[in-house]
């Protein structure tokens, strides 16, 4: 029996079928739940935000909080190096990060209450604790939501695919959601599929068959009148744009970069991760979320670490010099968090157990005092000892950086209104 096709239908026939082209996890038609409302912010000193994420639970103690003088069981079995700023030492295995210290701020003193990956992890992506009320959304679909995109470019992009959950839209509408590459840039031959015209479609014929779309789009925009189906026109509308644009398209092209800077940032993938989030960010890009490595280092930490932080040290440090090269520094914010520390003690395996009471962040650029330790943890990293900084302070600033107030409404399900952040204050120490 025929049935008549449906609005939807045809924009799945005029675009997946005729293009050849899915945009899977950027598109999220069936999740759309709203129309497409912009909101203006005021920008901040960061244009942009380079939000890494160190999965798992990075150990503070072996990375950015030794102990040198503490127990050996405390110590663990690593030494630690001095860096550029006088008084202040980094793991043995951050050679090059201790020689751009005086770029950064080491908060030492992040603390939660949150032991399990899951729920540490949703601190660490929304600014808020979990809840099972209602899904709260992540840092960079608010940031999406706050400003327009610029140069064709998704705001938000994840490398290489949304890392977990948290990183999406939350009661936010699904317009907001992050852009995933679908491959890993240190892959060989790494493109982004979804932004190749597929074989036999060239530009005029992919121009001819948008107005296609748009006239069919017109019938039916005569015939139903729905906040869901604006959404999902507001996503092919970016596709499109996407898609038909050179500057968005070279902005993925990590190969276009010279090979010295490549090896400078590292041939792995740690380096190609790194690069290709500046890439982005300088094409216009607001907020770029990527993960490295995985930290949940319940046994032989010390083989843990040296396998992983190496490659780490040389793409990060590459990072803050290439950003502040290039004048770039001040306008982008990077950040280096995961969902919480270790335990203070050496356990029977070797490694180090789950540890919400304290850990830390690094901040960079953006409007960020550089060449400082914010916070103090006890002589044993067990807890804070000063400036204990708490998930909801530490997104505020954030936040700040980027010109958008943490305590402005959004709504939510229901028309309840939600503030961005809960109670959060700026730290104003931690701003240049």
């Amino acid at each position: 029996m025929f049935s008549r096709p449906s609005r939807r239908d045809f924009l799945q026939v005029g675009f997946v079928g005729g293009l050849g082209l899915t945009l899977p996890q950027f598109l999220r038609i069936q999740e759309a739940q709203g129309a497409i409302k912009q909101y203006e912010s005021k920008e901040g000193t960061a244009k942009s935000v380079i939000f890494i994420f160190m999965p798992g639970g990075m150990a503070h103690q072996e990375t950015f909080d030794p102990k040198p003088y503490a127990p050996i069981e405390y110590r663990g079995p690593m030494n630690s190096i001095e860096t550029n700023v006088p008084g202040t030492r980094l793991n043995e295995m951050l050679k090059q990060t201790a020689q751009v210290a005086d770029k950064l701020a080491i908060c030492r003193s992040m603390t939660h209450g949150e032991a399990a990956h899951e729920r540490g992890t949703h601190n660490m992506f929304t600014g808020y604790r979990p809840s099972p009320a209602l899904q709260f959304p992540s840092m960079g679909s608010v940031v999406t939501h706050e400003f327009p995109s610029k140069n064709n470019l998704p705001q938000y992009v994840c490398i290489p695919n949304q890392p977990n959950e948290y990183a999406g839209t939350g009661y936010l509408s699904s317009s907001y959601a992050p852009f995933s590459l679908g491959s890993d840039p240190a892959s060989k031959g790494f493109t982004v599929k979804d932004l190749k015209l597929p074989g036999g479609v060239n530009d005029n014929r992919f121009t001819r068959r948008r107005t296609v779309l748009a006239a069919v789009n017109d019938h039916f925009a005569a015939k139903e009148k729905a906040d869901s189906l604006d959404a999902v026109d507001s996503f092919y509308q970016r596709a499109y744009s996407m898609v038909s644009s050179q500057q968005a398209r070279e902005a993925f092209n990590i190969n276009a970069e010279p090979d010295k800077l490549r090896d400078e940032y590292g041939r792995n993938t740690a380096g190609a991760r790194l690069l290709l989030a500046r890439r982005l960010c300088e094409a216009g890009a607001r907020f770029v979320t990527l993960t490295y490595g995985g930290w949940d280092m319940h046994d032989n930490i010390n083989r843990g670490i040296r396998g992983q932080l190496p490659a780490f040290d040389q793409a990060f440090a590459a990072l803050i010099r290439d950003l502040d090269r290039r004048g770039k520094l001040k306008d982008t914010l990077v950040c280096i968090a995961s969902e919480f520390g270790r335990t203070p003690k050496i356990n029977g395996n070797a490694g180090r157990d789950h540890w919400p009471k304290v850990f830390s962040v690094v901040l960079a650029g953006g409007g960020i005092k550089g060449g400082i330790v914010y916070g103090k943890s006890n002589s044993t990293a067990s807890e804070p000892e000063e400036d204990a900084l708490t998930v909801e302070d530490w997104a505020t600033t954030i936040y700040k950086c980027l010109g958008i107030t943490a305590d402005k409404e959004l709504m939510a399900p229901g028309d309840r209104p939600i503030e961005i952040v809960n109670g959060g204050k700026v730290r104003k120490p931690l701003l240049a």
